[in-house]
C-alpha cells in the first residue's frame, strides 16, 4: 500500500500523551504541511499560534471550558462541567488555528491545514488530537480580546481550530469499523 494512504488509515485521536516536549525539527515538518495545504482561491487563510507554555494551556484549557458550559449540545456542556478535565489532554504543545476572516472560505481552509498537520504528525510518530471546543472560546467578545492579544494572534483572524500534540504514551491500533452505505457512484 501506499505509504501515504497507511499513514491516513493508521492515524488515530490520541488521548494520553507523555509530558516530553517534541523536537523543534519535527514541529517544522508538521507546521509546513499546515502551510501546504490546499485553500479556497489559493487565500492561504490560515494562522499557526503554537503554545508549548504549560499555564497557558492549562488557562486555554479552563476558559473553553467555562466558554461551552451553557452550549445547546448536552455531551459538550458535560465535559465543560468536568473541572478536572483538560480538553487537550495534557499534550505539551497546542496548535491553534485561525483564519483570515475576510477570505472567501477561512474555516474550511483551516480545516484542510489542520489535516495536512494530523497526517504529518502520524508520518512521524507524533500522537495529535483535532480540538474544536477551543473555537467557542472566541465567540465571547470580551474572551476573545483578551486571548487574541495573549496568543499573538493577528488582527482579522479568527480561531477555529486547536490541535493537541505531543509523544504517544498510548497507542491505538485499531480502528473503527467504518460506516458502510456512505459512497455512490454514479456513472
Amino acid at each position: 500500500m501506499n505509504q501515504t494512504l497507511s499513514v491516513i488509515r493508521q492515524r488515530r485521536t490520541t488521548r494520553k500523551f507523555k509530558s516530553e516536549q517534541i523536537k523543534d525539527e519535527e514541529l517544522k515538518e508538521i507546521i509546513d504541511a499546515g502551510l501546504y495545504a490546499p485553500s479556497a482561491h489559493n487565500q492561504q487563510s490560515w494562522n499557526f499560534t503554537v503554545v508549548q507554555n504549560g499555564e497557558l494551556i492549562k488557562e486555554l484549557s479552563d476558559a473553553s471550558k467555562e466558554s461551552a458550559k451553557d452550549v445547546p449540545n448536552e455531551m459538550i456542556r458535560k465535559i465543560a462541567a468536568n473541572k478536572d478535565f483538560n480538553i487537550f489532554y495534557g499534550a505539551p504543545t497546542i496548535i491553534i488555528v485561525s483564519g483570515k476572516e475576510e477570505n472567501v472560505m477561512p474555516e474550511v481552509d483551516c480545516a484542510a491545514a489542520t489535516q495536512n498537520m494530523l497526517i504529518a504528525a502520524e508520518s512521524l510518530d507524533i500522537g495529535v488530537c483535532w480540538n474544536g471546543l477551543v473555537g467557542l472560546l472566541f465567540n465571547n467578545e470580551v474572551i476573545f480580546e483578551k486571548y487574541i492579544k495573549k496568543l499573538q494572534i493577528p488582527q482579522g483572524f479568527k480561531p477555529y481550530y486547536a490541535i493537541a500534540l505531543g509523544y504517544k504514551e498510548v497507542r491505538m491500533s485499531n480502528a473503527p469499523a467504518r460506516r458502510e452505505n456512505t459512497v455512490q457512484y454514479i456513472r
